[in-house]
């Protein structure tokens, strides 16, 4: 029974004759694309210089939900904040008309500011387009009324505690993952996504784009 004598040949001899003893990087992600990819991932996990094929791809589809949460053609989960007096306001109460809600990250900071009165500016052609203008953030009511006087905004500002609606629709951070992001959703009449627009520096541009998209519905 000579020639069933494996056990003889160690693992790592048998993977020798396969592998290079010094493989580059592009070896590896070639080795990696084969039906033993995970096989020849435990084999140089040893290596503290060599770090597994493996682990740039487990948190990308991770990252990418969040991302994912709503999209274009959705219907969002419903919300019920208070805004700015203290009311309760469920997003089913504007079901009938187009409606521009937008995620900001804070009231008083420069950005959100200057969309605030961009939306304020241009609050008449929002409602010569049927359309109301819905802004959502992580601060309270109070602070809400503060702002919403100081420059003098006509829509409402909800308060979302604990950002728990900009969580469930997947409101994704700022570029340096810092601060709670800049975005904004206009749905149709029947609830349902028709733009979703991210631009964390230039403000101003939510507000071109979401008029450009509300005069076609």
């Amino acid at each position: 029974m000579a020639s069933l004598s494996l056990p003889k040949h160690s693992l790592p001899s048998l993977l020798s004759t396969q592998i290079p003893k010094t493989p580059s990087l592009h070896s590896l992600s070639l080795v990696s694309k084969s039906s033993h990819s995970q096989f020849y991932g435990l084999t140089f996990s040893s290596s503290p210089s060599l770090p597994l094929p493996s682990a740039s791809s487990s948190s990308s589809p991770k990252k990418a939900s969040i991302f994912a949460k709503v999209s274009k053609g959705q219907v969002p989960p419903s919300f019920t904040l208070k805004d700015q007096d203290g009311k309760t306001v469920s997003l089913s109460k504007f079901k009938g008309k187009p409606v521009v809600v937008y995620f900001y990250p804070a009231d008083e900071t420069p950005g959100c500011t200057k969309q605030a009165c961009a939306f304020r500016d241009s609050y008449e052609k929002f409602k010569k387009a049927g359309a109301e203008v819905v802004g959502i953030s992580g601060d309270d009511p109070s602070s809400h009324k503060a702002f919403a006087k100081k420059y003098r905004l006509p829509f409402t500002l909800l308060s979302d505690d604990g950002n728990k609606v900009r969580k469930d629709w997947g409101v994704p951070a700022d570029l340096f993952g810092t601060l709670p992001g800049r975005q904004t959703y206009v749905l149709d009449k029947k609830g349902v996504v028709q733009l979703i627009y991210n631009n964390q520096f230039q403000p101003e541009k939510h507000i071109d784009e979401t008029l450009k998209l509300l005069q076609t519905l």
